[in-house]
């Protein structure tokens, strides 16, 4: 029977619930298992009889399949015009194209075909007018693969029809290709914007257009396939293409971004990062790099993982304690911090050791934030406990004369942007 092997196992198991068989190489047998409630004398009659029944079906299949093939997916674009999105967002024609502009310009960020990006957006939906999705609606986009070969589109384009509703669930797996991942960002993207444009936002349990889900696919696919997508900034170009009015976009992107920050603290906090067991995120952990809006997720995930590893050296304990008694230093006085560190104030040897052991880091330090090394900049960091550690036994910080208080606060507040450079280090308990 020529039909692809998922219309066969839909077939099998959606409509009848049936057991497809496969052979050790995992090629599908012409044979299945039915289950019986009943102890019957004649099991040959229940074998024909369930053989009888499933042949209609897989009659039925041939037929949509054969069908189906008759137009290509090009043919059917137009036809997305008669199809609703969302009332107030269009046609599912509509969403192709505001999906299509999106994917192009992701995909200049991707590096990935534009060619084949807009191709495949453009032809993403269209397989939901086909007689076999109508039928079984969990093969869309795997049906869209099949059909897409048929028409003679290009491979990268047909496999882009699949994966763009992946991840489907937790778990599941994630796209692997350029045009794919582009395709599969940008109709999150334009879901989550127009469904919040329209003042739809996922409330208590309440989630009926799936936004949190869609959040959390965005995400596994930034952060697990290193995606560095600046999601602030993709994220207004998606309201931007949306079709309603009066939108305040600085602060619909506002809200989006925030929310789908919230599904990012799920994602580390619930265990579902892979590779991190539960526990291994704390809250004070998460909050300490949100302090510092990274507009990466990648980015946000790099800062995460070297604030764990950090935490893991026997300086951190002191070296958090020192942020978080600088921070209320900062945030307590009212006094002004010189703008620079002025060596011929310095009335100790530990003042200039401290601002020694700064300056001999420093340019290790701006190298690896130019690269993004986040664990070698908190690393290094940690050579500063004992200079750290005696300047607070040695020096009173609010000393009377105003240029010697306001120079070593200048140090303070110097010292404290290192750290924040990475995250706000304050947020962890001592």
């Amino acid at each position: 029977m020529n039909l692809p092997d998922e219309v066969l196992t839909a077939t099998l198991q959606d409509q009848q619930r049936y057991f497809p068989v496969r052979n050790a190489a995992g090629a599908l047998l012409p044979e299945f298992i039915a289950i019986s409630n009943i102890d019957s004398k004649d099991p040959e009659q229940v074998r024909k009889g369930n053989e009888r029944v499933v042949r209609p079906r897989l009659s039925d299949a041939t037929f949509f399949w054969n069908q189906d093939n008759k137009t290509t997916l090009a043919e059917r674009h137009e036809q997305l015009t008669e199809v609703v999105f969302q009332r107030g967002l269009g046609s599912l024609h509509d969403k192709s194209e505001r999906v299509a502009a999106l994917a192009a310009r992701i995909a200049v960020k991707l590096g990935a075909n534009p060619r084949a990006v807009s191709r495949a957006a453009m032809l993403a939906k269209t397989d939901l007018l086909t007689q076999l999705v109508r039928e079984f609606p969990s093969l869309q986009g795997r049906m869209g693969y099949y059909y897409a070969l048929n028409d003679g589109e290009a491979p990268e384009v047909a496999v882009a029809l699949e994966e763009q509703y992946l991840p489907r669930h937790g778990g599941d797996r994630l796209p692997e290709t350029p045009v794919g991942w582009a395709v599969s960002l940008a109709d999150r993207l334009d879901t989550l914007a127009g469904i919040f444009a329209l003042g739809k936002r996922p409330t208590g349990n309440k989630d009926p257009y799936a936004l949190r889900r869609a959040a959390l696919g965005l995400l596994r696919i930034l952060i697990e396939m290193e995606i560095d997508l600046n999601l602030a900034a993709i994220l207004r170009e998606a309201v931007e293409l949306q079709p309603l009015e009066k939108i305040d976009h600085d602060g619909l992107v506002d809200d989006l971004f925030a929310f789908i920050v919230e599904r990012m603290r799920a994602y580390y906090l619930g265990g579902i990062a892979p590779a991190l067991e539960p526990g291994a995120v704390s809250v004070e952990m998460f909050e300490s790099v949100r302090a510092q809006a990274p507009e990466s997720p990648l980015d946000f995930h790099h800062r995460l993982e070297a604030v764990r590893s950090f935490l893991e050296l026997d300086e951190s304990e002191n070296l958090t304690i020192a942020n978080k008694r600088i921070a209320n230093i900062l945030s307590s006085t009212d006094a002004i911090a010189a703008d620079t560190v002025d060596a011929s104030l310095f009335e100790s040897d530990e003042e200039r050791a401290l601002s020694d052991a700064i300056s001999a880091i420093l340019p290790h330090h701006q190298a690896d934030l130019a690269a993004r090394n986040y664990t070698a900049m908190l690393h290094n960091l940690a050579a500063l406990r004992e200079p750290i550690d005696a300047f607070f036994d040695s020096v009173m910080v609010m000393a009377e004369d105003e240029a010697k208080r306001n120079n070593r606060l200048a140090q303070l507040s110097r010292l404290r942007e290192l750290f924040l450079d990475v995250a706000d280090l304050s947020c962890i308990p001592s």
